[in-house]
């Protein structure tokens, strides 16, 4: 008896606080939030079905179908999406008195990252640091290490280069699919960040898959796939992150369900990656190694000075550099190449201005300082991430205590708002035909003032820190595979699969391949 008895007052608070108390919050309106537009039915009352959104897969093309109704969204209780790209500028720009939302506070490890930490004056010391490591002068020095690297992609994928594709033939022999780019960008991408990182490299490009050693704690050590302990984590997060103040408890729940769980072991696997590379690097600074790379400047400033980091906050940095650092990049990579296929006269006219500034057929590798200033590919990139952002899901902000004007409404203290760029470059009054891969619209003056609208790297103080590193590695790696080779998807009508978690993660893209000296032979 006195266990039913306790049972219903468990139930009958339950009943409480997750019904009664949120419907009667939505009534009440505190924040006067009501005046917007619910996502779906119940979106005031819960973030739930914000939440169930991210299942179906691609949570940012749903919001931007409904945005084409309103410019803004109530998405949850206390948090607005945006999709009049004018909101970039308050919520994201230089000026905003926005701030990352709770959100990167509940999901941080034990050390906050760059990308993760919210407190204004950490982040100014965090960046002031870090910004000599990712400054433009050093990508003359770091560019023989991405040139190393793409030269063992063209090492491997000569050896698996097949008969070009007969003129007019849309569809290859199946047999002839023989290189996974969407892998092989991924092993570039890794590969090469942390030889810029860490001066040291993984290997993946010279043994054609992403097993590697993890470290314990306790030192001991084992073999497993990186990438298959990188992305579940991101994809157990959108899924669970929800209601913040519960999210800690719900993370840990989660894992008596098999399918959690296998993702909370792949996300302790990471952190054994991450961990490993690390104390590498650490032992070969503690034995007097100088080097070039991103963590020397992480321990030292440039006369040589330590900046006295904690371990702990130097191992943040440096997983967040090997996470965000290859991730973005290789679906950056896979993604133009992609849309260069699916239209052909792009892929053209790209080989064509490519041509122009090698001097001999000899040249295999791009020089950055020769195809940098190209305005087409340049365009083709920018292109490809505007349609299709890396990272495509609405960065969440916090409106200050005091309150914030967005698209001239005021929005009470405290109310996560956001703007997907997925959403943003999808603005027909910006991007006319936007879903139209349309590199042209890049060029001269018009491209310029598409620039405010373009945040497949975020805007303002917050922005990604890596872009310049990021150019640098689509640029060398896709003016080297253009001019050397042709390529052929699967067949016309093959898509490229996608699910959004924080990224907008790719599933595989097996290509034919073929040398483009031979299509010169067969002509």
């Amino acid at each position: 008896m006195i266990t039913v008895t306790y049972a219903a007052i468990v139930g009958l608070l339950a009943l409480v606080y997750f019904v009664i108390w949120p419907v009667f919050e939505y009534f009440r309106d505190p924040k006067g939030l009501r005046r917007f537009p619910n996502m779906s039915f119940f979106s005031g009352i819960s973030v739930i079905p914000f939440a169930l959104m991210a299942r179906r897969g691609f949570r940012s093309r749903e919001l931007q179908e409904l945005h084409q109704k309103h410019p803004v969204l109530r998405t949850g209780p206390n948090t607005l999406s945006y999709g009049d790209v004018r909101a970039i500028k308050d919520i994201y720009g230089h000026n905003t008195r926005c701030i990352k939302d709770p959100s990167y506070v509940v999901t941080a490890g034990t050390h906050y990252h760059l990308a993760d930490v919210v407190d204004r004056p950490d982040h100014a010391r965090k960046r002031k640091v870090l910004s000599s490591a990712y400054a433009l002068k050093n990508l003359e020095s770091w560019e023989h290490k991405v040139s190393d690297k793409v030269a063992r992609v063209i090492r491997h994928f000569d050896t698996v280069c097949t008969a070009p594709l007969p003129a007019g033939q849309g569809r290859p022999d199946p047999a002839d699919l023989t290189v996974d780019f969407r892998a092989w960008t991924n092993f570039f991408s890794l590969d090469a960040i942390t030889d810029i990182g860490l001066s040291e490299s993984l290997g993946f490009l010279d043994q054609g898959n992403d097993m590697c050693t993890a470290e314990r704690k306790d030192g001991t050590t084992y073999l497993t796939s990186l990438r298959e302990a990188l992305y579940p984590t991101a994809r157990k997060q959108s899924y669970l992150v929800w209601n913040y103040a519960w999210y800690p408890t719900i993370n840990k729940l989660a894992n008596i369900i098999p399918y959690f769980a296998r993702m909370q072991s792949s996300a302790d696997t990471w952190e054994d990656i991450v961990w490993h590379r690390s104390m590498q690097r650490r032992r070969r600074h503690e034995a007097g190694e100088k080097l070039d790379d991103f963590f020397s400047a992480l321990m030292t400033d440039k006369a040589g000075n330590a900046h006295g980091l904690e371990w702990g906050e130097v191992v943040a940095e440096i997983n967040i550099m090997m996470n965000a650092g290859s991730v973005t990049t290789a679906i950056a990579i896979t993604n133009v190449m992609y849309q260069l296929l699916k239209n052909p006269q792009c892929f053209t006219k790209l080989r064509n201005e490519i041509d122009s500034v090698f001097d001999s057929d000899a040249e295999i590798i791009a020089s950055y300082d020769k195809v940098k200033h190209l305005p087409y590919l340049r365009a083709c990139l920018d292109e490809s991430l505007r349609i299709y952002p890396p990272t495509a899901h609405g960065l969440p902000r916090a409106t200050p205590a005091e309150g914030l004007s967005i698209l001239g409404d005021w929005i009470p203290g405290n109310t996560t708002v956001s703007m997907s760029a997925y959403v943003a470059h999808r603005d027909e009054s910006i991007f006319p035909q936007a879903d139209k891969y349309k590199p042209e619209r890049w060029l001269g003056e018009e491209g310029k003032s598409l620039q405010p609208y373009f945040i497949a790297f975020s805007a303002g103080a917050r922005s990604c820190i890596g872009r310049n590193i990021s150019y640098l590695e689509q640029t060398v790696i896709l003016a080297s595979l253009v001019r050397r080779y042709g390529f052929a998807l699967p067949g016309p009508e093959w898509e490229l699969k996608r699910e959004e978690t924080m990224n907008l993660i790719l599933g595989g893209m097996q290509v034919k391949i073929w040398r483009r000296d031979s299509e010169l032979v067969l002509e």
